[in-house]
């Protein structure tokens, strides 16, 4: 919780400290980047003068300068560096103290030329063109987003971003898996440093937890090389925070916006306590007291302390019902450099908030049995409906400064939180209980946070030599309190047969169900590289380095059964809050029973992750480039769990040391294309929970999932090759293909058991994956020319997969199947409008993501997959005056089911309605 106020205060303290207005001095600034003009990568130690005067510098560590005490008047710089031919900026006028920014870029010499005069910058950061600058000079094979793009789509968050990288498919709004690998293949980090996960049985980042306005560009690797962590085989996204600007940029923004099944409409809503407005539920959500003092239960209570418990309940029980109304969002930024005691600070602070409303319409869910001859029967069918508010909000500080001339040090600070109000009332029947109708209320409250604090710094030790490390404190939380259940049972009169009122269902253990979860983690990360550049312009290197990562994580989650068999049937016909209103609990009376469910428990988890690597950049040839090098990583994990009605504690202590080499041959066709080919071993860990040997499960109707502590980790074997052609600025043409062979691989599994399913997670003996992506980004004008204004992009992924389930792992799920999220394809597809000459823009976007299965079938039924469901996008983006800009943005325009199938079953399905929303945005 420390860490958490010390990161919102660094952010409040800063965006108030960079809105006060530095003093002026007398002489004129200049600031800008310098970058090598085929890479766009930065070049360090450049000597950047005021030419006829003695005012001069050398960019730092990360390619950027800064001149001082620049002459008034109209000036010209010289940019110069070994192994590249120096050049003359045009001329610049300085008249006063604003910062001007003059970006440079420099060719690599190869034989001696005389300076060349250029009059551009480099190109705007975030821009497509960089972004894909980004992909075309990395070491292996990557996707990039960059701000640019993300500002012409209606994406709102990281995750939303995402869907338009080739083979990335999202999940539930929040989770990202590429190339169809599913969830635990692939792994998230923040400005390079691994984050840790707030979902207590998922190893992945919810992605909407980062606001789109607060990104500079999403990075994602598809290929390992050595200074990547070794566990991740799909993917590594990394979510790099906004830049710094040279000169002052302020900028607010503001949108509000609709759903066409939301506004207008009546829906079900939670009832709300404390400041959720703010992503905080207050104390009224808390475990109770009179709960924890009871422990576990193993003293016997009496009528007056079972009471006690059940007022110590918040009375809420039921969804209530309104009319929704819209979303908005607010947020703003400062940016710049300045003079402060006359050193140069760059620095940037942004805050940014949502609120949403959102339904799942029309919503069914039902399980499946097997019938005769290979069919399925639908049973446990329930149909009601969803409302959910969700809030979003986010902050970061960043500083940084150049010390001399060849140390950058920055400290960078980012705070997300979300909270998400959910009410569900849905009404069916159950097998389990006779067939009789049911009647079901849910109420559910999740917060979930992250917050990372890094300090860092690039030193330049010679022109040849360069050292960067960073020291990053992290953490996230997903807390859960106060989730209810309630369930209604509409008996038949014996005498007649009509149905009776609905009542509670209070003999059962089901019928009433209070849960409480939290989990907490906390990661301190630690790095170090070192490189040397040799060779002709510093094209070949050799990088060395090391990480260590200390990993603590406490989760819990107790769920309470509240039953009655003396409660008169008048009584159990009432409404949930006014049975448990007090009426029923006063002295003398003893109707009700409290007890733990044996689903849950705690477990906490301790991870110690160490490693270093070697890697070599080197040039066979003028046009044959080598990477290659190795990583060691060793890992102790220690997770200790415990059942909420057991005294007894199971531990578990896997060690793993693995040894990842890497191996990457770029070769250089033309100027313009290039092949590249990969091979290398990578991993994958078991996450914490399923380690832990717990049991979880839902109310009515849920999976119970327990875990595997006998897991090990998964190794996998990659293979890839890329062909990629630039025919010119922001244009791409690219065709890779790509295999993994696993060894081990974690897959969740039903056991055989004659009575409730059983999910469990498993080793399967191995599995292999295929694929080819596909990628074109197209300016139309290459066309005609009356199509100049426009571009078109797509990128196509298709996969094959293969599992092999080890008969020793006593599952019941069929072993010829694909690997659990493995999409068959991914298709994306984009046209954008936007002419040279104006600020306007309009982006239209698809999506589609094949049938893919979500859950291993239980023999005889078959799998549970996830129908393909398209999505179509437009964005809409256009200047008005002083600054000033509009947006206009459609989501989901058409409005296709999610659909859940088992064979001829629906598992579930629901639609989300289409989103409107316009926006004014205002920057100076």
């Amino acid at each position: 919780m420390l860490s958490k106020t010390v990161c919102l205060a660094v952010l409040l303290m800063t965006a108030f400290a960079v809105s006060t207005p530095v003093f002026a001095q007398a002489t004129g600034r200049i600031a800008g980047l310098v970058t090598d003009a085929s890479s766009s990568q930065p070049l360090a130690s450049a000597m950047v003068t005021v030419v006829g005067t003695n005012v001069g510098t050398l960019t730092g560590p990360d390619g950027r300068y800064m001149l001082t005490a620049v002459p008034f008047g109209s000036v010209t710089l010289r940019v110069q560096t070994i192994g590249y031919a120096p050049r003359t900026t045009a001329a610049i006028t300085i008249s006063d103290n604003t910062l001007r920014e003059q970006n440079v870029k420099l060719e690599m010499q190869v034989v001696e030329l005389s300076a060349l005069n250029i009059t551009g910058a480099v190109g705007k950061k975030g821009s497509v063109a960089r972004a894909l600058d980004v992909q075309r000079s990395a070491s292996g094979i990557v996707n990039a987003i960059s701000s640019e793009q993300m500002s012409r789509s209606p994406d709102g968050d990281a995750a939303a971003a995402m869907q338009r990288v080739s083979g990335a498919t999202v999940t539930d709004g929040k989770y990202v898996s590429v190339r169809g690998l599913g969830e635990r293949y692939t792994t998230t980090s923040l400005n390079g440093a691994k984050i840790p996960s707030p979902e207590p049985e998922k190893r992945i980042v919810p992605l909407d937890l980062f606001p789109a306005g607060l990104l500079e560009s999403i990075t994602t690797s598809k290929t390992f090389t050595p200074d990547q962590s070794g566990d991740f085989s799909g993917g590594q996204v990394n979510i790099k925070t906004r830049d710094f600007a040279l000169a002052r940029l302020v900028t607010f923004s503001s949108s509000f916006g609709l759903n066409d099944r939301v506004a207008g409409y009546s829906q079900y809503t939670a009832p709300r306590t404390g400041a959720e407005w703010l992503g905080f539920g207050g104390s009224g959500r808390a475990l109770p007291v009179p709960l924890q003092a009871a422990g576990d239960f193993q003293q016997q209570l009496n009528a007056s302390q079972y009471n006690a418990l059940v007022g110590a309940f918040r009375n809420a029980w039921s969804v209530n019902e309104r009319t929704g109304t819209g979303n908005y969002s607010l947020g703003g930024s400062v940016g710049g450099t300045d003079a402060v005691f006359g050193q140069a600070i760059s620095y940037l602070g942004s805050l940014s908030y949502s609120y949403g409303e959102e339904v799942r319409h029309g919503e069914i869910r039902a399980r499946a049995l097997a019938g005769d001859a290979g069919t399925t029967l639908e049973v446990d069918r329930f149909a009601g409906s969803t409302g959910r508010s969700s809030v979003l909000w986010g902050g970061m500080a960043n500083l940084s400064t150049l010390l001399g001339q060849s140390t950058r040090v920055y400290l960078n600070n980012t705070y997300n939180r979300s909270a998400e109000n959910e009410a569900r009332f849905e009404s069916g029947v159950s097998e389990n209980f006779g067939n009789i109708p049911l009647q079901i209320n849910r109420l559910k409250y999740v917060e979930r946070d992250v917050y990372s604090t890094q300090l860092g710094a690039s030193h330049a030790l010679t022109a040849t030599q360069s050292v960067d490390w960073t020291g990053t404190l992290s953490g996230v939380s997903r807390n859960e309190p106060d989730r209810s259940e309630i369930v209604y049972a509409q008996q038949a009169d014996p005498a007649t047969g009509a149905l009776l009122p609905s009542a509670w269902m209070s003999v059962n253990s089901e019928g009433a169900v209070r849960t409480f979860g939290r989990l907490d983690e906390r990661a301190l990360e630690a790095a170090a590289n070192y490189k040397l550049s040799f060779g002709k312009a510093g094209t070949n290197g050799i990088k060395v380095g090391g990480l260590f990562r200390n990993t603590s994580r406490d989760a819990f989650n107790k769920a309470y059964s509240i039953s009655s068999l003396t409660l008169p049937t008048t009584a159990r016909e009432l409404r949930p809050e006014e049975i448990f209103d007090g009426r029923f609990t006063s002295e003398g009376q003893g109707h009700f029973n409290v007890s733990p469910l044996g689903a849950g428990g705690t477990y906490t988890a301790r991870e110690n992750l160490g490693a270093v690597f070697g890697m070599l950049d080197f040039d066979l040839s003028t046009r044959l480039h080598l990477i290659a090098g190795a990583r060691v990583e060793h890992s102790e994990v220690e997770v200790v769990s415990q059942g909420t009605v057991s005294t007894d504690t199971a531990r578990t202590s896997p060690s793993f040391t693995d040894f990842l080499p890497s191996l990457a041959l770029n070769a250089k066709l033309s100027e313009s294309q290039s092949v590249r080919l990969s091979v290398s071993q990578t991993l994958s860990r078991p996450e914490y929970r399923e380690l832990a040997n717990l049991q979880y499960r839902d109310v009515i109707g849920g999976e119970n999932v327990v875990g595997n502590p006998d897991l090990v980790r998964t190794l996998i074997r990659n293979a890839d090759v890329r062909w990629e052609w630039y025919p010119r600025d922001g244009e791409i043409v690219s065709v890779a293909l790509f295999g993994k062979q696993f060894q081990n691989p974690i897959e969740r599994v039903y056991r055989a058991t004659s009575g409730t399913s059983i999910a469990t997670f498993v080793n399967a003996d191995g599995a292999r994956t295929l694929g080819v992506e596909l990628e074109l980004r197209k300016q139309l004008g290459s066309f005609w020319t009356a199509l100049e204004s426009m571009s078109a992009f797509t990128n196509v992924t298709l996969m094959d997969s293969k599992i092999d389930i080890a008969e020793s792992a006593s599952s019941a799920t069929n072993s010829n199947r694909a690997m659990v999220g493995q999409a068959p394809y991914v298709v994306n597809a984009g046209l954008t409008y936007s002419p040279a000459e104006s600020d306007i823009s309009a982006t239209a976007l698809f999506n589609i993501v094949g049938r893919r299965i979500t859950t291993a079938g239980e023999l005889p039924l078959p799998d549970v997959y996830e129908q393909a469901r398209a999505v179509l996008d437009l964005s809409v983006r256009a200047p008005l005056r002083r600054g000033m800009s509009v947006k206009f943005d459609a989501r989901n325009l058409l409005d296709e089911e999610y659909e859940l199938v088992q064979g001829s079953v629906v598992r579930e399905k629901y639609r989300t309605g289409r989103s409107f929303s316009f926006g004014v945005t205002w920057t100076r």
